[in-house]
């Protein structure tokens, strides 16, 4: 399936060793031989190896081209490092997509806590609407934040000792000339308009010599007379404002001080220019007061049909993204996506395979179900199904597990012998209950095996300790083998992950107003194993 994914979304590749994986296995029982063989299969069809992915750079320099980025804040300053790293790297290839299609409103599927949402708000000024089925995940992330914006002031200085100690070491590397021309302009600003702040000037000298101002007119001699110089000073103020206000509008919002009148004291102002500055002014109170909805959480759950005009009255062109989806809900991102031409562009991050909805799983189809898996057409014709137990391992995180975050192996077992517990005693072979993270809070097999009995609303008091140690002991020889088993799937999971993600990508191969798609690697695996993000832009006629 993965060889055949591969060919109808990339007909370049050659895909010729049908049989890389057979050879691992007994061709009569069908058990596996060849471990090693294994192995380098499971290699072979990883995305890593298959060549298939589009770099990360290669995506932001073709989205960016001549525009510089924003200068800022790091997450790190309000997540942990795993959650900080992935919005750090998502947000600003969200930010440099909105700037290529031109769009300012971005909607966040599956937003949570709204980590993504609030640092693209608030460090990129864009207007971001998260959706979560969560009332409780939308209320948190209304609190958070809230909170967040007290504290964003603090954050923004952090932010601009970093842009200004930026802009001194490109200064320093500039040549001699350039830097005397830049002292000699600053000079004279200082001394007839010597108000600006300190912090402010820094940050102007360091912008200077690349926005033009080398140009400048020489500085005035000292026969000018005190009616030139104050002509002189304005002229400077009003080139400082024209060219150093586009700058400034790429960093967050308040970053830096914004020009006033009362930051000068040259003179009496002519009518003109107090309308002018009355009007920036204005605007500037009008986005400060605005930004308190940059972002807005919503509660809704999303499924392939959602009309999101129901949810966002305002909905206009924009970007959907999904940071780590579960399940369904990034197939179905994908599908709305498609469907809906206010949507220009997609970065869906899906995570949760093992949620995923299969067409082709059981027997009994419904025909008006749309599923998780598969998406394409090819493997819709062929009938494909991986099964739980497959989509389970997809979840693995090699990776982790080759630096030496190896498996848990010991909850494992107390996981499969409680299964085994469950069957023998209680019949039930099959519940929509879940144990969730018991053993983390359990002392010993005994208190989790009671605990996840109470979880799956099972009666305990039947059960004595003794009999549970029993099953214990019964079982205690085989957690080698357990956790042998248990590496194979970790080997494999590069493979299934595979297989879900070219289906994603094959599907919007298959849409007729792509402009383009691809699959990139956004995070380092081993801080986020669901790294690869699904990437697509509709033809720019599409409406």
């Amino acid at each position: 399936a993965v060889k055949h994914c591969l060919q109808k979304s990339f007909p370049f590749l050659s895909c010729a060793d049908d049989d890389i994986f057979s050879s691992a296995f007994c061709e009569n029982s069908e058990k596996l031989i060849n471990v090693d063989l294994f192995a380098l299969a499971a290699k072979y069809y990883s995305l890593s190896n298959l060549g298939v992915c589009t770099p990360l750079e290669d995506v932001i320099e073709a989205l960016k081209g001549d525009r510089e980025g924003a200068t800022g804040i790091k997450p790190d300053e309000f997540m942990n490092n795993k959650k900080s790293h992935e919005v750090q790297v998502m947000s600003e290839l969200v930010d440099n997509i909105a700037n290529y299609c031109g769009i300012k409103q971005v909607i966040d599927i599956g937003s949570g806590k709204g980590y993504l949402s609030s640092f693209l708000s608030m460090q990129y000024n864009l207007k971001v609407y998260g959706i979560d089925s969560s009332s409780s995940n939308t209320n948190g992330a209304r609190e958070r934040n809230r909170k967040l914006k007290k504290h964003w002031r603090a954050y923004q200085s952090r932010g601009r000792e970093n842009l200004k100690s930026q802009s001194l070491e490109k200064a320093n590397d500039r040549p001699v000339e350039s830097e005397i021309k830049c002292k000699t302009i600053n000079e004279e600003l200082l001394n007839n308009a010597s108000s600006l702040q300190n912090r402010d000037q820094v940050i102007i000298q360091g912008l200077v010599p690349s926005c033009g101002f080398t140009e400048m007119a020489t500085p005035a001699t000292n026969t000018e007379t005190e009616a030139d110089l104050v002509t002189g000073t304005r002229s400077h103020e009003t080139k400082l404002s024209e060219e150093v206000f586009p700058i400034l509008n790429v960093l967050p919002a308040e970053a830096v001080e914004d020009f006033s009148s009362s930051h000068y004291n040259c003179g009496e102002l002519c009518e003109e220019e107090k309308v002018k500055r009355k009007m920036a002014s204005l605007k500037t109170k009008a986005r400060k007061s605005s930004e308190s909805n940059l972002y807005v959480p919503l509660t809704s759950c999303i499924t392939a049909e959602t009309e999101l005009n129901d949810i966002i009255t305002d909905l206009e062109d924009c970007i959907m993204v999904g940071l780590h989806t579960c399940g369904d809900l990034a197939a179905n991102t994908l599908r709305i996506f498609t469907a809906k031409p206010e949507i220009k562009a997609v970065c869906s991050v899906g995570c949760c395979y093992h949620l995923l909805s299969e067409q082709f799983e059981n027997q009994e189809e419904c025909q008006d179900q749309v599923w998780g898996f598969p998406m394409c057409q090819y493997l819709k014709d062929k009938g494909w199904c991986c099964g739980r137990n497959a989509r389970m391992s997809a979840c693995l995180a090699l990776e982790r597990v080759a630096v030496g975050q190896m498996l848990p192996t010991e909850s494992l077992f107390y996981r499969a012998v409680l299964q085994v517990i469950i069957e023998e005693i209680y019949g039930v072979t099959k519940s929509d209950r879940r144990v969730g993270k018991t053993f983390s809070k359990s002392s010993s097999f005994i208190d989790y095996v009671r605990r996840s009995l109470k979880k799956l609303e099972l009666d305990d008091s039947k059960l004595p300790d003794s009999c549970i140690m029993d099953y214990y002991e019964k079982y205690k020889h085989r957690m080698n083998e357990l956790e042998a088993f248990n590496m194979l799937k970790v080997v494999l999971a590069p493979c299934i992950e595979v297989l879900i993600l070219l289906d994603r990508l094959c599907y919007l191969k298959e849409q007729e107003n792509i402009a383009w798609s691809g699959l990139v690697k956004l995070f380092d695996p081993v801080k986020s194993p669901r790294c690869y993000a699904v990437i697509a832009l509709k033809n720019q006629s599409c409406s």
